[in-house]
């Protein structure tokens, strides 16, 4: 599955132009690799995406095509979360 459609569905960001978009600037890592809007994803790759000030690092658990808001959980496993100063 594609990155940009993976963080759409699994809801992490809302829409998947915003995703491709986030990608496109070099704000999301692939296994600590700059990523691509294409990069294709399998369970237990790690994801960290910079927004604006806050880093947010998921694993992949499933690969969903379509997914009901309640079972997104089963999508990622959310590693780390925290503010980044913008200085660094």
């Amino acid at each position: 599955m594609r990155l940009d459609k993976f963080l759409k569905v699994s809801r992490v960001i809302k829409r998947r132009t915003l995703a491709k978009e986030v990608a496109s600037d070099e704000r999301i890592l692939l296994n600590d690799k700059i990523a691509k809007p294409s990069s294709q994803l399998k369970p237990g790759d790690i994801i960290t995406i910079l927004f604006g000030n806050k880093e947010v690092k998921i694993r992949v658990l499933e690969l969903l095509d379509s997914t009901k808001k309640a079972d997104t959980d089963k999508m990622y496993e959310l590693i780390s979360e925290r503010k980044i100063n913008p200085a660094d």
